[in-house]
């Protein structure tokens, strides 16, 4: 038989006349055994009868059964209210009183709600918002200015070089401009010009890409650095990016050849209908191609998104990077998409805000001024491309960060949600400030 009173807190009476451990009704107790063994003198012969331990505590420390305080004892505080939101009232002097820390947090009462997370940098570590991200691309590029900008700056100028040597020696056909301006050019003419154009445009395209993936290889250092708050200079930025740089133009030369692959695809059923003999049937049906081709294109393109800072920082190989950022990236394409869009919307507004002076300036200080340029008649000679040039390289010094960055940080939130990276880069911060940290992403 169990003679202790279980769960019940010490001093209280059994409910309803029903000794703990029992479950028939008890018979009343009489006499003098019947009090509280509590409040008995010490040299009290015991009853034999009782379900209570035969040791209890002295008088003076545990409240009446009732809750109302026996002669020198203190009232115990009234139980709490419903909810947990409500804090304990203090109770007389000598009585309770709340233990310190008690007052909480907001919404969780006195429980203080879940400690905020750590934040040894530019993001905190957890599942990050969109502003968070967006934020945390510019507060490294805030924080470790010199850095970012001598990377962005150093990219752009060589990028830009190549632009405006191509432009002014190779692209620089009026011939195929005017085609495009005469109403009366034949079909033969219109198609050589477009081509050309559609060329020109791809080459461009494809030296900014590469400018764009070479700067967030760089970026990508800084960034994962910059989450635990831990500086990196150039030079270390690049001893950290130069294994894996060979490998990072492997990866950007595979993604343009799917994607150009892709887009060549799309188009065939119309070249084929083309070359058969119907120019018209031929041009429309490749243009639709293109379009499906180009939707096809885009969701691999989201897809191999994270392929860069998963190949820079896990040390991955070309393959295994671009099955990483597939995994990461489903059930989530649709968020990744809207993050970068959302970036580089940002990113070329702010660009274009010192670009287009920049342009009209240069068209004002060409040949035929304004006017040609916007009529589209104008050449574009060295002043042009030179004044219009340096207005790029400013903008690229904008838009390389903040692009570098929201890729880098959206790896690095998509991991958190999925692989509970945040636990791994808190014991990194929590080692670095005890000086045995390993550098972000070895």
């Amino acid at each position: 038989m169990n003679d202790t009173p279980g769960w019940a807190s010490p001093g209280s009476a059994p409910s309803e006349g029903h000794a703990p451990g029992t479950s028939g009704p008890a018979e009343p107790s009489e006499g003098p055994g019947a009090a509280n063994p509590a409040q008995q003198p010490e040299d009290a012969p015991q009853d034999t009868g009782s379900k209570w331990s035969q040791e209890q505590p002295p008088p003076g420390q545990w409240s009446a059964p009732t809750g109302s305080a026996a002669p020198g004892q203190t009232a115990p505080p009234p139980p709490p209210g419903p909810g947990w939101g409500s804090q304990p009232p203090a109770g007389p002097p000598g009585g309770y009183s709340p233990p310190p820390g008690w007052g909480g947090h907001p919404g969780y009462g006195g429980w203080g709600g879940p400690p905020p997370a750590a934040k040894p940098g530019v993001i905190p570590l957890r599942p990050l918002g969109v502003g968070e991200i967006l934020d945390g691309a510019v507060s490294t590029m805030r924080t470790y200015w010199r850095t970012v900008l001598g990377i962005s700056l150093t990219v752009a100028v060589v990028t830009e070089v190549l632009v405006i040597l191509l432009q002014g020696f190779v692209l620089n056909d009026s011939a195929g401009s005017e085609a495009l301006n005469d109403p009366s050019a034949t079909f033969d003419e219109m198609t050589h010009a477009m081509g050309e154009a559609m060329l020109g445009t791809s080459v461009v395209f494809l030296i900014s890409l590469i400018g764009t993936i070479a700067a967030t290889a760089l970026l990508t250092a800084v960034t994962s650095r910059a989450v635990l708050g831990r500086p990196v200079t150039t030079g270390e930025a690049w001893r950290d990016a130069r294994p894996q740089v060979p490998r990072l133009f492997g990866l950007i030369f595979l993604l343009l050849l799917i994607t150009f692959g892709v887009l060549a695809v799309g188009a065939l059923p119309g070249i084929l209908v083309a070359v058969a003999g119907s120019n018209g049937g031929g041009i429309a049906l490749a243009v639709l191609g293109i379009l499906g081709a180009g939707v096809v294109a885009l969701w691999l393109m989201i897809r191999f998104s994270l392929a860069s800072p998963a190949l820079m920082l896990e040390k991955q190989s070309i393959v295994k990077s671009m099955s990483r950022s597939t995994k990461l990236v489903r059930g989530s394409w649709w968020r990744v998409f809207g993050i970068q869009l959302l970036a580089g919307i940002i990113a070329n507004i702010v660009a274009a805000i010192v670009v287009v002076p920049f342009t009209f300036l240069a068209a004002a200080l060409s040949g035929e001024g304004v006017s040609g340029f916007v009529n589209g008649t104008g050449d574009l000679g060295w002043t042009f491309l030179i004044v219009s040039g340096i207005g790029s390289v400013i903008g690229s010094m904008v838009t390389f960060p903040i692009t570098a960055g929201v890729t880098v940080l959206l790896y690095i939130d998509q991991r958190i949600r999925r692989e509970a990276l945040d636990l791994e880069l808190v014991r990194a911060a929590g080692a670095q400030d005890n000086g045995t940290g390993p550098t972000p992403g070895s």
